[in-house]
C-alpha cells in the first residue's frame, strides 16, 4: 500500500492509538470505510534499517500472510518507501480493546460468563489452527494484551500487543526481536494460553511482577490442588457455571505442567474445551467478518 494512501487515511497520521519501543499504532479508515490498525516502526532513515532487518521484515510479512483464521488480525498489507524512509504493517482493526483491558482495567466493560467461554474457544480454534500449519506457527509473546476483540467481542490473536498501553507486565521487545522469527514452540504457546485461561477465569496475572516472571503465590496454590479454582473466580462474574469451572480447572493444570512434553496439544486443548463449553469454531468467530484484499487492492489501484 503507498503511503500517501495510509497517510489520508490516519488523518495525516495524527490518530494515534498506541505506541512503545518498538513503533507507533495509527487507527486507519479507508475511503470506503474499512478500519485499520497502521503498525509504523521507529526506524526513520535507511542508515539504520538493515539487509538483516530487510529480510526479517519480508519474513514476518511471509508469515503472518499464511495465518487466515477467522479469530486472527489479519494482515491487510504493508508499507515500503524510501522518502520518506517508511516500514508499515497494516492489520485488520479490532475496536473492543484488548482482553487484558477488560480483565483488569476498571473503565473497560467487564465481560459475563458465557463471553468468556466464546473468547477462550476463538482463541484455542486459532492457535490449534497456528500450530497445524505446515510448517507450525507459534505465536511469540502470547499472553492477554495479544487477545483483541472484536465488535461483537469474539477474540482475534494478534501479533502485535504494542497498542496496548495498560500491559504493565510484558517486557517490550525491541525491533529485532518483533521481527526475528519466534523461538517458542507449540508446547510454551499451550503454556501461555493456560495462563490467559486462569487468567480469564480469576480476573487475575498469574505471573508475579516482583518475582522475576515465576507464578504468583495464589497460582502456585491452585496448582498444586490445595485449593479449588472457585476460591480465586473472578469477583466481577456474577454469575457462572462451578461444574464448567472445576472442568476447565483440569485443563489448565494439563497446560501449566511442568514438563512440556507433559502438556496436551491445542488440538487436545481445543476439543476438550469444546466439550465442555460447547462452543464450536461458528459461535465463537466474529459474527462481521469485513472483506480483506478484494476492497483493499481496488483502492490501491485507484
Amino acid at each position: 500500500l503507498k503511503r500517501s494512501e495510509l497517510e489520508t487515511a490516519c488523518e495525516d497520521f495524527s490518530n494515534v492509538i498506541g505506541s512503545s519501543s518498538i513503533g507507533i499504532v495509527y487507527k486507519g479508515t479507508l475511503s470506503n470505510g474499512l478500519e485499520m490498525a497502521v503498525i509504523s516502526l521507529p526506524v526513520t532513515s535507511a542508515k539504520e534499517w538493515s539487509h538483516q532487518l530487510q529480510m526479517q521484515f519480508r519474513k514476518k510479512i511471509e508469515t503472518l500472510s499464511k495465518v487466515n483464521h477467522k479469530n486472527f488480525v489479519k494482515l491487510m498489507g504493508y508499507c515500503e518507501e524510501k522518502n520518506p524512509f517508511t516500514r508499515m504493517m497494516i492489520f485488520d482493526y479490532a475496536p473492543n480493546g484488548t482482553l487484558f483491558e477488560h480483565l483488569h482495567v476498571r473503565e473497560a466493560e467487564h465481560l459475563d460468563w458465557g463471553m468468556r467461554l466464546r473468547v477462550t474457544m476463538g482463541i484455542a480454534y486459532c492457535l490449534e489452527y497456528m500450530h497445524q500449519l505446515v510448517p507450525p506457527i507459534t505465536h511469540p509473546n502470547f499472553n492477554s494484551s495479544a487477545v483483541s476483540l472484536a465488535e461483537d467481542y469474539a477474540a482475534k490473536i494478534s501479533d502485535f500487543s504494542l497498542w496496548n498501553q495498560v500491559a504493565a507486565v510484558q517486557v517490550q521487545p525491541t525491533v529485532t526481536a518483533i521481527l526475528s522469527p519466534s523461538s517458542d514452540t507449540p508446547h510454551c504457546n499451550v503454556y501461555s494460553f493456560g495462563l490467559v485461561l486462569m487468567e480469564m477465569m480469576t480476573g487475575r496475572v498469574p505471573l508475579s511482577s516482583k518475582n522475576n516472571g515465576l507464578l504468583d503465590n495464589w497460582a502456585s496454590d491452585y496448582l498444586r490442588g490445595s485449593r479449588p479454582l472457585q476460591v480465586w473466580v473472578d469477583p466481577m462474574l456474577r454469575y457462572f457455571n462451578p461444574a464448567q469451572l472445576e472442568k476447565i480447572g483440569e485443563v489448565i493444570r494439563k497446560c501449566l505442567e511442568l514438563d512440556p512434553q507433559q502438556r496436551p496439544t491445542m488440538k487436545d486443548v481445543a476439543a476438550k474445551l469444546r466439550e465442555i463449553t460447547g462452543v464450536d469454531q461458528d459461535k465463537a468467530a466474529p459474527r462481521l467478518t469485513p472483506i480483506w484484499w478484494e476492497e483493499v487492492e481496488v483502492l490501491s489501484v485507484a
